[in-house]
């Protein structure tokens, strides 16, 4: 069984029995210059840019792996209260961090 990741602060029917410290994980994409030009032409006639979102997505679960791997390194069983934030750097790179509280559950 893996490491539970929850948004909330508690796992349900578990008791956290040690906090081990807090994790995070972190992933930087580039952006595609031509994946720029389409999704602006798609945000003018109003449509979803699906390739953004496609790398949010990525960004995001690579973000939540290596928290996770972390979490695991110290023997957690969950990782809780976990946000995920993204950010910009020059418009050129996104960052997605996911940080969170690792624990040993009863």
């Amino acid at each position: 069984m893996g490491v539970t990741v929850t948004t909330t602060g508690g796992v349900e029917g578990r008791n956290v029995t040690a906090y081990l410290g807090i994790v995070a994980g972190e992933s930087i994409l580039g952006v595609n210059v031509f994946k720029d030009i389409t999704a602006g032409f798609r945000n003018i006639v109003g449509g979803r840019s699906g390739k953004y979102e496609e790398e949010l997505r990525k960004g995001r679960d690579t973000a939540v792996e290596e928290m996770v791997e972390r979490a695991t390194e110290m023997g957690a069983d969950a990782v809780i209260g976990v946000k995920v934030d993204y950010e910009t750097v020059g418009g050129q790179m996104l960052i997605v961090t996911a940080c969170g509280t690792a624990v040993k559950l009863a």
